[in-house]
């Protein structure tokens, strides 16, 4: 068998924010419902019930003086430190988000120049080679942007692609709405190389859909449910969590199974599936769905999670996860040589998207 270029993940970097919200610091909230009604529930039995519903127990939040772009910036360095590269040899900087830098006085999203662009200036890289742009995508955006730097690296012309994940969620949330306690702020970076070999190595596959017709509106910009606030012009991000969970327990296993199947790949091979997290139950359910689909036992520790102290992070959560991992801050997770890995996120679109991933 002749060689072929394969893309692999030669450094990876992360940034978790130093404050840390725990859900009793919600008990001072008001919480409204979508027709301007507030909660008459305990505040302490609506986070109670909230932590069985989602399994989130705290999540992390940037500080004041930080945007989005900043936390990327420091998710970078650590991938280019970690890959051992120089950062002037990037062909490609693509940075997945999406609010792009909001201020934490000001919610206006703030996307010009981009924030790939803002990156690579803090990276302090010269070369007008390093070619820099976005992806909004909603939460897989990282994944999907990893797709992409794969599609270059393949075509031949680029040899190095840094791929950042990186949101401040918390910044677009209302506030007066249960789903605030949901979102959480985080970074996580790759730098994708190509390398030669005989055997399939690296990205093996991917698989990817969007379902814009019926579902584009599960995830949207709203005014506040608090009645006086919506009197303002500020919006907020909203989703119809209902629907959402049965779309994703729908169609998730369906897209992971369709690259397992290009990759020719089967599940039992499979070591880890690092998914993107925003409800504990939701994703154990999609395990479940996705081995009965094969109809094998599902193994133990299989599907690493972080959304219990982490929450729903957004970009940052998949490649945040497989940072921890490869540097030994998730035990007892641990991944090897040979190993195969699933790479798989649902969002906003409603996006769906996967990566079958052999380490080198």
């Amino acid at each position: 068998m002749s060689n072929q270029i394969y893309s692999i993940i030669t450094g990876t970097g992360s940034y978790i924010p130093t404050k840390v919200v725990k859900n009793e610091d919600f008990w001072n909230s008001e919480f409204y419902d979508s027709k301007g009604n507030k909660l008459q529930k305990d505040i302490k039995e609506i986070t109670a019930k909230f932590e069985e519903i989602t399994t989130i127990a705290e999540r992390r939040h940037v500080t004041d003086d930080l945007v989005t772009s900043d936390i990327a910036f420091f998710a970078a360095q650590k991938a280019i430190e970690s890959a051992g590269i120089d950062p002037e040899e990037l062909d490609h900087i693509i940075v997945a988000h999406n609010f792009g830098d909001v201020p934490a006085n000001n919610r206006r999203t703030d996307m010009v120049p981009s924030l790939a662009a803002r990156v690579k200036h803090n990276l302090g890289i010269e070369s007008p080679y390093a070619v820099c742009y976005d992806v909004p995508f909603g939460c897989p955006g990282w994944v999907e942007a990893l797709i992409q730097a794969d599609y270059y690296i393949k075509s031949g012309h680029d040899k190095k692609v840094l791929v950042i994940g990186a949101d401040t969620l918390s910044r677009i949330s209302d506030p007066h709405d249960i789903d605030s306690m949901i979102y959480a702020d985080g970074a996580g970076a790759v730098i994708l190389e190509a390398k030669e070999s005989e055997t399939p190595i690296g990205i093996l596959s991917h698989q990817t859909r969007s379902d814009t017709l019926l579902h584009s509106k599960m995830l949207y910009m709203a005014k506040s449910y608090h009645p006086e606030l919506a009197k303002t012009d500020e919006m907020f991000m909203k989703m119809n969590g209902r629907k959402l969970y049965q779309y994703a327990l729908e169609k998730v296993p369906i897209s992971i199974s369709k690259a397992l199947k290009k990759a020719n790949i089967d599940l039992s091979e499979v070591k880890k599936l690092l998914i993107h997290q925003a409800n504990g139950k939701m994703d154990d359910a999609m395990l479940h769905r996705l081995y009965k689909i094969y109809d094998v036992p599902e193994p133990k520790d299989i599907m690493p999670m972080t959304v219990h102290w982490l929450g729903n992070s957004s970009v940052a959560t998949v490649p945040t996860l497989f940072d921890l991992i490869i540097k030994g801050e998730l035990k007892p997770h641990e991944i090897n040589s040979g190993d195969v890995l699933i790479f798989t996120s649902v969002g906003a679109g409603m996006n769906i998207n996967a990566v079958i991933y052999r380490m080198v």
